[in-house]
């Protein structure tokens, strides 16, 4: 009996470590009407095939008055990204159309809504310096933070 009791208690700490080996491939932030995003860090593997953004917009202010999105950039052009979005204007999400610079963005939303969108895990390499900030005007320098990548 105790053999058993033994051998099975030796499976679940086997099945806990694979359970907590599993990569995060996840980034999930909160923005409200206060510009901030509630974490100024995240970090993701670089095992991951696929990252998701998933973002939740917690304030009232409609998008017109206070949009928050997601942008994920190489911390070298996050400022200039941020700048050439306020020229794309609202009809472009504050975000240059095309510009190979943004490694992944989420639409604007306003309060009380959600968005997501995901990126290839190949784009982001452990060790890299990456940043998430939101484009809308005003706001990249107050709610922006880093993203690690580990191996």
């Amino acid at each position: 009996m105790n053999i058993r009791k033994s051998l099975l208690a030796l499976a679940l700490l086997g099945c806990a470590g694979v359970v907590q080996a599993a990569p995060n491939c996840t980034i999930k932030l909160k923005g409200g009407d206060n510009m901030q995003f509630d974490q100024k860090s995240v970090s993701v593997s670089a095992a991951c095939k696929s990252v998701s953004i998933e973002l939740q917009h917690t304030g009232k202010l409609p998008v017109a008055a206070m949009g928050h999105n997601v942008v994920v950039t190489a911390t070298a052009d996050a400022d200039a990204v941020a700048k050439d979005g306020l020229k794309a204007g609202a009809a472009g999400g504050y975000l240059p159309a095309g510009d190979a610079r943004v490694l992944a963005a989420t639409k604007l939303i306003g309060g009380g809504e959600t968005t997501s969108a995901s990126l290839p895990g190949s784009k982001l390499k452990a060790g890299g310096a990456y940043t998430f900030f939101c484009s809308f005007p005003g706001h990249s320098s107050l709610m922006r933070g880093t993203v690690t990548v580990t191996p």
